[in-house]
């Protein structure tokens, strides 16, 4: 049987691999701050849609391995491989962690640590 945290880190994952950033952002607090790698933080929904969509656009799909999970209270970190497929087709898999903060289900601050330079060299 699940947790309630591992079918919450499978329901984003799905997300995101789906590239829907509508249901990604429903995982989100209104006032979320979003960190992804060594770009400026997204303050809220709107400027995480942005980013996302944005960062979306430039791939033809992306696939997640979750390799482990653990959560310290209201923390969850997470961590695995992402694939990022390019539009001429080649796969380009990296490894990531992201470390999420937790308030009534929804993540108020989200920070991924992962080098996505590889992808576009």
């Amino acid at each position: 049987m699940k947790t309630d945290q591992e079918s919450w880190l499978a329901s984003l994952f799905a997300s995101i691999d789906a590239m829907n950033v509508e249901r990604f952002v429903a995982h989100l607090a209104p006032d979320v701050e979003f960190q992804f790698g060594n770009l400026p933080p997204a303050n809220g929904t709107a400027q995480v849609t942005a980013m996302v969509a944005g960062f979306f656009a430039g791939l033809r799909g992306l696939r997640h391995t979750r390799l482990g999970s653990w959560a310290a209270g209201d923390t969850l970190i997470c961590r695995g491989t992402v694939a990022y497929i390019r539009h001429d087709g080649r796969e380009v898999v990296l490894p990531f962690a992201n470390i999420m903060r937790l308030d009534a289900g929804l993540a108020r601050e989200y920070r991924i640590y992962a080098d996505v330079s590889p992808v576009y060299a």
